[in-house]
């Protein structure tokens, strides 16, 4: 069941940790490679900042960006920042997130993302999460996807099945963790189905792009699904 209320304080859980985490940086750490091709970390702590106040637009009504070149222009000059700049710009736009998300809402209100995908408003907090969650791992400082809560792991592989689910490019695939959750997504014939099997952790990395998925184990008609980018 989503649960915003649950959901906003998971997300300001995973801020802190990654603020905690960056704080024992330099500037120089601001500049060197993050694990996302082409973006340092500070292209990817600028992101999780832009991205707070563009889901502060979504919950308010209005664009989440103005367009995407908007978006990737403030990426690109707010990256080169010193470390204090950065790490008080993602803890205060954090904070007007949460502001909003305090605020009284009819929470089964359809709202619009980018891209024209809409989604129901209460689960905007859990995709906050997932944002700075992953953006955490991929900042490549030493937290890694085994480092992710449980719920979180779990309930992100159920939204990405999701997202997978009827697509014409991915085969009819069951996913089953190592623990026994089992999900299916894709489309197909059963004949042309395939069981991927792994640790909750590696099926994330793959579903989410993060891993190759050459740890999970892969039964039936095919290989290893290859998956549209997110």
């Amino acid at each position: 069941m989503i649960d915003p209320v649950r959901d906003l304080a998971s997300v300001r859980e995973a801020t802190e940790r990654l603020l905690d985490a960056a704080a024992t940086w330099d500037n120089a750490a601001i500049a060197e490679p993050s694990r996302l091709p082409g973006w340092t970390r500070g292209h990817l702590l600028a992101h999780i900042a832009r991205n707070a106040d563009a889901l502060v637009n979504v919950l308010q009504g209005r664009p989440m960006y103005p367009d995407a070149a908007t978006r990737d222009a403030d990426i690109e000059r707010d990256a080169p920042r010193p470390l204090d700049v950065q790490l008080t710009d993602v803890r205060e736009s954090a904070e007007r997130f949460q502001a909003v998300g305090r605020e009284p809402a009819d929470w089964d209100r359809i709202v619009e993302l980018r891209n024209g995908v809409t989604d129901r408003a209460a689960r905007v907090p859990f995709r906050r999460w997932a944002e700075v969650a992953l953006h955490h791992v991929d900042l490549g400082a030493g937290y890694e996807l085994e480092d992710l809560p449980d719920d979180f792991v779990e309930r992100e592989i159920d939204f990405l099945v999701e997202r997978f689910a009827g697509h014409p490019d991915v085969p009819l695939t069951m996913i089953r963790s190592s623990n026994g959750e089992l999900w299916t997504t894709g489309s197909g014939s059963e004949d042309e189905a395939v069981l991927v099997t792994g640790p909750a952790p590696e099926l994330l990395g793959w579903l989410a792009g993060r891993r190759d998925g050459s740890a999970l184990e892969v039964e039936g008609a095919g290989p290893l699904p290859k998956l549209p980018p997110l």
